[in-house]
């Protein structure tokens, strides 16, 4: 989508697609990425989740970016944190005690500033991208993380039934998007109750991608 998209959504309030809880299926299956202590977890388009919030409680260290700055003033806010700011060319970082927010366009983000990480839980970043993007957000999010274990979470449906987002990413799209350089496996595959937005029928999908080498 249009960067205007989004910014419209975060100034207007209009984001049902903020969760009011940790997403359960983070709680369910973060521990197959077998992290220790300590390690730094990257969440691109991260919005204000309260995933974050949870994960910093199990003692790990967060690092995000986020087209919205609304949506990284409000998050810090709500963890009670006062952030440092600073510039980083067209990015904006905003930093405190285990947490690190690039703000702007993530497509802007160089493995050197990102810094080293240690798995990517990519939980609402492919499914917001439109197909003419996702190939080019997924060749991104390899070369910055060194292809770092990820946690990916997605919605398979018939992409006529809904225009999106969040958008279908097919079983087939997800493998060629990521099978050289990962082995995927399916951690679990469940209905959506009600349908997605009430509208269609759909699978909300969790994966696992281990890095081949």
């Amino acid at each position: 989508m249009e960067a205007s998209f989004w910014h419209k959504k975060w100034k207007s309030k209009d984001i049902a697609f903020h969760g009011s809880s940790p997403n359960p299926l983070l709680l369910r299956h973060f521990d197959m990425l077998r992290l220790d202590r300590g390690a730094r977890v990257f969440l691109p388009l991260c919005g204000k989740t309260l995933d974050i919030g949870w994960l910093l409680e199990q003692g790990f260290s967060v690092v995000g970016a986020e087209l919205s700055e609304i949506a990284v003033e409000e998050l810090f806010a709500e963890l009670c944190l006062i952030p440092q700011r600073s510039e980083l060319g067209q990015l904006k970082r905003y930093r405190a005690a285990g947490l690190e927010i690039f703000v702007g366009d993530i497509f802007d983000l160089s493995a050197e500033r990102l810094g080293m990480v240690d798995a990517v839980y990519d939980r609402a970043a492919l499914v917001a991208l439109p197909d003419k993007l996702r190939s080019a957000y997924t060749a991104m999010l390899k070369r910055v993380t060194n292809s770092a274990p990820q946690l990916l979470i997605n919605y398979d449906y018939q992409q006529n039934d809904m225009p999106g987002p969040p958008f279908s990413i097919s079983d087939v799209e997800l493998s060629a998007h990521y099978d050289g350089e990962y082995h995927l496996t399916l951690l679990s595959s469940e209905a959506v109750l009600g349908g997605l937005k009430g509208q269609c029928a759909a699978q909300e999908k969790v994966w696992l991608l281990q890095p081949r080498s």
